[in-house]
């Protein structure tokens, strides 16, 4: 072997042992988690208590960092340039992962390409909630009020293309009706608005909403999901309330900038895994209306492709548009 070959395999060889020395005992500092979000929304809720958890099961603490803007796409676009060595990660919604791509054009990110995903963590139900004075009682008396007084109501959500907001435009098309959108920057303060009165309706998701409805600072009219939400058994379906082919489930799922080392991404989707179906994270999750979803990589990405597909097909039927 030339002197030249034997000091690129030398180096080659040493670089493969000292990256596994580095990663061998991660992690070594405590994580940052990014919620592309304020406090207060599902993303928010999922993170802190998926965090607590982890940060026992990997010995370090982990930190949970708020970056609101853009329906989620300032913090993920954060993310996505992040060195990629287990520190820095992702937890957001269907929004930050399968709606804007097919509703921004010029969108900094792609979540497929950009990251290596980690996980579904969970999934809930959205629900249909008014302020507590707003002057209805079912799902029917909603509709009713929307199509005497058309483009009148508002309809709170987090964000231009949130789930909430989409489910909103399903359900006016599926109703014949119409209502004022209002995206706000993130669940959290659409939610405080509604218990405050600043705002009619909303579609949020349950595991946001669920303390609030109980706490009757909030109206529940249905629920989006295949069957009732255990969490509040006395509210009906949208099927059961007459709205045709409103089946809706936000979620939020785990990622970490793309080029993870493979010790590292194996470790966090087991132990990500392993946190949220732990049974005591699985509880306080499903006492709130969660259900708890746990998957592996390849499994969020085949899952993630067809709801890109799904929500590609809604926002251009809507027509719409977020720039």
């Amino acid at each position: 072997m030339k002197p030249r070959a034997v000091c690129v395999f030398v180096a080659l060889t040493l670089a493969v042992i000292f990256t596994g020395a580095a990663y061998a005992d991660y992690p070594e500092r405590n994580v940052t988690v990014v919620v592309p979000f304020p406090p207060g929304g599902a993303s928010d809720v999922t993170a802190r208590l998926t965090g607590n958890k982890l940060a026992e099961r990997l010995g370090k603490s982990v930190i949970i960092e708020n970056r609101a803007g853009a329906n989620g796409g300032l913090g993920a676009t954060g993310v996505k340039s992040a060195v990629p060595d287990g520190y820095t990660l992702l937890i957001g919604s269907i929004g930050v992962y399968a709606i804007n791509p097919v509703l921004y054009k010029n969108l900094k990110y792609d979540p497929l390409k950009d990251f290596d995903l980690l996980s579904l963590l969970v999934r809930t139900p959205n629900v249909l909630v008014t302020s507590p004075d707003f002057p209805v009682t079912s799902a029917g008396d909603l509709i009713a009020h929307l199509k005497k007084n058309p483009n009148q109501v508002t309809f709170a959500s987090s964000g231009i293309g949130s789930s909430d907001h989409l489910t909103a435009v399903l359900f006016w098309q599926n109703t014949g009706t119409s209502g004022v959108h209002v995206p706000y920057k993130g669940g959290g303060p659409a939610i405080n608005d509604l218990m405050g009165g600043h705002a009619n309706a909303s579609f949020q998701n349950l595991g946001a909403v669920a303390q609030h409805i109980k706490a009757g600072k909030l109206k529940a009219l249905a629920v989006t999901g295949e069957k009732r939400a255990a969490a509040l058994p006395d509210v009906p379906t949208t099927a059961e309330a007459g709205i045709p082919d409103l089946v809706v489930y936000s979620w939020q799922a785990a990622a970490a900038p793309k080029g993870l080392p493979a010790d590292v991404r194996a470790k966090l989707e087991s132990e990500i895994a392993a946190t949220v179906s732990s049974p005591d994270v699985k509880k306080q999750f499903n006492d709130i209306g969660f259900d708890v979803v746990g998957s592996n990589g390849p499994q969020f990405r085949e899952f993630l492709v067809g709801e890109t597909q799904r929500w590609k097909k809604v926002v251009e039927a809507g027509n719409i548009t977020a720039e």
